[in-house]
């Protein structure tokens, strides 16, 4: 537990448990306005601002109060990962509840991405492949909460692996070394 004391895991669960609880209020708040937030492209993904705020934030607190303005990219990473980590678990649990208290979450996605499928025109069809794209087809209808929950766990750390690497390069600060 002494660990957890630590400014390099103490503050990303703090930022991590933070960025979740907005995060999954601003899934509720997409699905009830009538975007399904789990179709949104990954460019458009809120996630890639939430991520960079809270990284640039969590790593400025700690490279600026806790390591004497000293921050290396190890460190950066670190932190953000841990982040990741802490952020994905819990909104990946509060997204199951979720869609245990709004069943509509996933009947809508089931049928949402059914019909998006279905207009793919014919030469994105050949490249994919016809009995693969047909696989994919009749396998979205047995889609369950807890695959929806594991999709956005997953994706959050592909989102988040590409941010924190840029954010932790960033902020980081080195050592000056000093010719003698």
């Amino acid at each position: 537990m002494d660990m957890l004391n630590k400014p390099l895991f103490r503050i990303p669960l703090r930022y991590g448990s933070i960025a979740a609880l907005i995060g999954v209020a601003l899934l509720a708040t997409l699905f009830y306005m009538g975007w399904h937030p789990l179709l949104v492209p990954p460019f458009f993904d809120f996630r890639v601002l939430l991520f960079a705020v809270f990284f640039f934030f969590m790593l400025k607190e700690l490279r600026d109060y806790y390591f004497n303005g000293l921050l290396f990219f190890w460190q950066g990473m670190g932190a953000c990962l841990w982040f990741l980590l802490v952020f994905a678990l819990i909104a990946a649990g509060l997204l199951l509840i979720f869609e245990h208290l709004q069943p509509a979450f996933v009947t809508q996605y089931i049928s949402l991405l059914t019909e998006q499928i279905k207009t793919f025109p014919p030469e994105v069809i050949e490249r994919i492949g016809k009995e693969a794209y047909q696989r994919n087809l009749d396998a979205l209808p047995r889609t369950t909460a807890w695959q929806l929950a594991t999709l956005y766990f997953w994706q959050s750390f592909v989102i988040g692996f590409f941010i924190s690497i840029v954010i932790s390069v960033i902020l980081r600060r080195q050592p000056q070394l000093t010719n003698i």
